[in-house]
């Protein structure tokens, strides 16, 4: 058999600093993901015509209000035989994953980095 030889290698980031930058990224993935769900949910009820006083219907027109009221106005709502397609709602989730790799952007770019690494990714950065 082979004789591997292994060492332990220092790891020249302290983790302290990255292991927070990685739950908080997790967090806003979560958070968003929870959120794309229950307007994914609105949508479907809404297009498929689902009866409002149904206790679910309600819920998630209930839940969904506060973060698809603001685009709300932006379109107009599409009506056919008792379905209804909002564009709104739809705005509504493209933003709320455009805000949230935004945000996990943010963080990775709080992420402490080595001089090796700056000094393999700066000279990509400068042609831009």
């Amino acid at each position: 058999m082979p004789k591997v030889e292994s060492t332990l290698k220092q790891e020249k980031i302290p983790t302290q600093r990255i292991k927070p930058l990685y739950r908080a990224s997790q967090v806003v993935w979560y958070i968003v993901g929870v959120i794309e769900i229950l307007l994914m949910f609105r949508f479907f009820l809404k297009l498929f015509g689902a009866n409002p006083l149904a206790g679910f219907t309600r819920f998630i027109y209930g839940a969904t209000e506060i973060f698809a009221g603001p685009f709300f106005l932006v379109f107009g709502v599409s009506r056919a035989e008792g379905a209804v397609f909002e564009w709104s709602t739809l705005l509504a989730m493209i933003t709320y994953v455009v805000v949230a790799l935004l945000i996990v952007k943010l963080l990775v770019m709080g992420k402490p980095v080595t001089t090796e690494e700056a000094d393999a990714k700066l000279p990509g950065q400068e042609k831009i």
